[in-house]
C-alpha cells in the first residue's frame, strides 16, 4: 500500500515545478542562464525559511557531521550539483528559447526510465493498471520517435537527467531539505560568477521591478524539491516516475495556452496516449488513496 503522505507530496511537486515553467516567462528580459543563476541565489534563504519552518537544523546538523567522516559524501553532492545545475538551467533557459514543449515531452519519457530503473536496479514491481499506463504512454514516445527519427537533445537531457540524480541520493541515503540545501550551495559559485559577469545592473536598467519576482524563484524552488525529495524517500522509484507524468501534463498547457507554442494535429498521436497514461496514473492513485483511508479507519475502530 503506498503511503498517501508521498503521494500528496508528489502530486504537490508536479504542481509548483510545472508554476515555475511559467514563472520564469514572467522574468524576460533576463536570459535563461542569468534565471538560473538567481533562481540559485534565491533558493538559499528560501531553504533556511523552510528548514527553520520544518524544524529540521537537527537534521541538517547530522547531514554536515557526515561530511566529517564519510568523503563518499563530498564527491556525492559534487556531482549531483552537477546533475541538478545542468536540469534547473535547462527548466529555466528552455520557456525563454520557445523549447519548453521539447523539455515537456523530456519529462514525459522520464516516467518511462525511472520505471525502467526501479525494475531493473531496485527489483520494484507495478500493479496491472500501472503497466497499462507506462505502456500506453510509450506509444506516443514511440510515435514521436517514429516523426523525427531522433529526439531532441533538450528532450534526452531532460529524460536522462534526474534518474542518477535520485540514484545518488538513494546511495548515500541524503536527506531532502538539508541535502538538497547542501547541493545548491555547491552551485552558488558558479551562480555568483555568473551574475557578477553577467551586467547585474543592466539587468534591471529597463525592468527595475524585476526584483519583487525574484525572491518567487527561491520560494517555488524550495517548495517543489523539498515536496519531490521528500516523496522519492516514501515512494518506489517507479511509482514515483509514473506520477511524474502529471508535471509534463501541466506544462503542456502552459507550453501551449500561456507561452503560445506551436501544437499541430500530428501531436495528437504523441500527446493523446500520453494524456490517457496521465488519466490512468491520477485514477490509480485515487483509489489507493481510498483504500488507505479506509483501512486506516478500519485499524482505528
Amino acid at each position: 500500500m503506498l503511503p498517501a503522505r508521498g503521494l500528496a507530496l508528489s502530486v504537490t511537486a508536479s504542481v509548483v515545478f510545472a508554476a515555475l515553467g511559467g514563472y520564469s516567462a514572467w522574468l524576460a528580459p533576463l536570459s535563461g542562464e542569468q534565471v538560473f543563476a538567481w533562481r540559485i541565489v534565491w533558493t538559499i534563504p528560501a531553504m533556511l525559511l523552510l528548514l527553520t519552518l520544518l524544524r529540521h537544523w537537527p537534521r541538517f546538523g547530522q547531514t554536515l557531521a557526515r561530511l566529517k567522516s564519510e568523503p563518499l559524501l563530498w564527491l556525492a553532492l559534487l556531482a549531483n550539483a552537477v546533475l541538478l545545475g545542468i536540469q534547473q538551467w535547462l527548466f529555466m533557459w528552455a520557456p525563454l528559447e520557445g523549447r519548453l514543449l521539447e523539455v515537456t515531452l523530456g519529462y514525459f519519457l522520464l516516467p518511462l526510465v525511472m520505471v525502467v530503473i526501479g525494475r531493473v536496479f531496485y527489483g520494484e514491481r507495478l500493479v496491472p493498471l500501472q503497466w497499462l499506463a507506462v505502456g500506453i504512454a510509450a506509444l506516443g514516445v514511440l510515435h514521436e520517435f517514429w516523426r523525427h527519427q531522433a529526439f531532441s537533445w533538450v528532450t534526452l537531457l531532460t529524460a536522462l537527467g534526474y534518474p542518477p540524480y535520485l540514484m545518488i541520493r538513494r546511495a548515500v541515503k541524503l536527506e531532502p531539505v538539508g541535502g538538497f540545501l547542501l547541493e545548491i550551495l555547491f552551485i552558488l559559485p558558479w551562480a555568483i560568477w555568473a551574475l557578477a559577469n553577467g551586467g547585474i545592473v543592466q539587468q534591471f536598467a529597463h525592468r527595475p521591478g524585476l526584483w519583487l519576482l525574484l525572491p518567487g524563484l527561491g520560494i517555488l524552488t524550495a517548495i517543489a524539491f523539498a515536496s519531490y525529495l521528500a516523496s522519492s524517500r516514501l515512494l518506489p522509484l517507479g511509482v514515483l516516475g509514473i506520477l511524474g507524468y502529471l508535471e509534463p501534463a501541466l506544462l503542456f498547457v502552459l507550453s501551449i495556452g500561456l507561452l503560445g507554442e506551436a501544437f499541430h494535429s500530428t501531436d495528437l498521436g504523441t500527446y493523446g496516449p500520453i494524456w490517457i497514461a496521465v488519466l490512468l496514473t491520477c485514477w490509480h492513485s485515487a483509489l489507493t488513496v481510498h483504500r488507505q483511508r479506509n483501512t486506516n479507519q478500519s485499524i482505528a475502530t
